[in-house]
């Protein structure tokens, strides 16, 4: 009798998921776990696609992505689970704002940027979410978008895991597995740059950073954070910029090269001509990444 076995789980010191990993990732209070392909169970009978309002979106995010943050959305798509009578909702994808327009127009040139085109800046299922839940959540995510004139959507995998003062893991690290998986066109790593990662496995991007130095909105976020994390709280006859560099030292952040994360696009249209007309402005490459990087980040 011949007997069937099932691939390893992941383990955590893995330097990224490999991409013909048959697992999916779920998320359940911001901690990660794993479906595997072979459970099946996805009935789409049993569930519903549909937008949801700013505020549920921003709570069921904050709960449950690693991140434990919200970017700016322009478009907000709820997955609900329908299938015993009620409505609840069980993952959440976030169209948006990048940190800034060239992330959008460096990609999609021709198109009119936070209207036609869009960032997937958060794709979050929970636990309860049977494995395949996430490329048919996608695919209706995009007729969606589609219906009120999106065109294109830019999207990025951080294929490094990163891990908190402890050592606690708090982001598996992906190179875009959903988005292979649903015929994206991979355009490479963007641009390799330095990082700073805050003690909770936590990144401090540079727009966040760049708040604080001009004391845009948004900044007390970014400053209230730093003060939860170690920092002297910020006070309003501080420079902002001395305040910030030594807000980071204080809390012990550490400046860590990053490689890139992996570029993917997707072209919309309701035909393959639709789709093809729509110019890109960056290089398609033929091959999707299959391997992890070679080293993990160093200080």
């Amino acid at each position: 009798m011949t007997r069937s076995v099932q691939e390893q789980l992941p383990f955590e010191d893995l330097p990224e998921i490999p991409t013909a990993s048959p697992w999916c990732q779920r998320w359940e209070g911001r901690r990660h776990s794993w479906r595997h392909l072979s459970e099946g169970g996805f009935d789409a009978r049993n569930f519903e696609v549909a937008p949801v309002e700013e505020r549920e979106a921003k709570e069921f995010v904050v709960r449950h992505h690693y991140s434990g943050t919200y970017p700016a959305a322009v478009r907000r798509l709820g997955l609900f689970d329908v299938s015993e009578g009620g409505r609840s909702l069980c993952g959440v994808a976030v169209f948006g704002v990048p940190a800034g327009p060239r992330v959008l127009t460096h990609a999609l040139p021709e198109l009119r940027p936070h209207s036609e085109a869009l960032e997937c800046s958060r794709f979050v299922l929970r636990t309860k979410c049977p494995a395949n839940s996430e490329s048919w959540f996608l695919a209706r995510c995009f007729e969606g978008l589609l219906a009120v004139g999106v065109r294109g959507v830019v999207s990025f995998a951080d294929p490094v895991p990163r891990r908190d003062a402890a050592g606690r893991l708090v982001a598996v690290g992906h190179v875009g597995t959903i988005y292979q998986a649903t015929n994206a066109v991979y355009t490479g790593r963007a641009v390799a740059r330095s990082i700073k990662l805050l003690p909770d496995g936590t990144v401090l991007n540079d727009r966040s950073a760049q708040k604080v130095r001009r004391q845009e909105q948004g900044c007390e976020y970014v400053q209230e954070k730093l003060a939860r994390l170690g920092a002297s709280p910020f006070r309003a006859e501080a420079d902002p910029r001395a305040w910030l560099r030594r807000a980071l030292d204080e809390v012990g952040a550490r400046t860590v090269r990053h490689r890139g994360a992996h570029r993917y696009v997707f072209r919309l249209g309701a035909t393959r001509r639709e789709r093809e007309a729509i110019r890109l402005g960056v290089p398609v490459l033929a091959a999707y990444p299959k391997h992890p990087d070679p080293a993990p980040w160093r200080s």
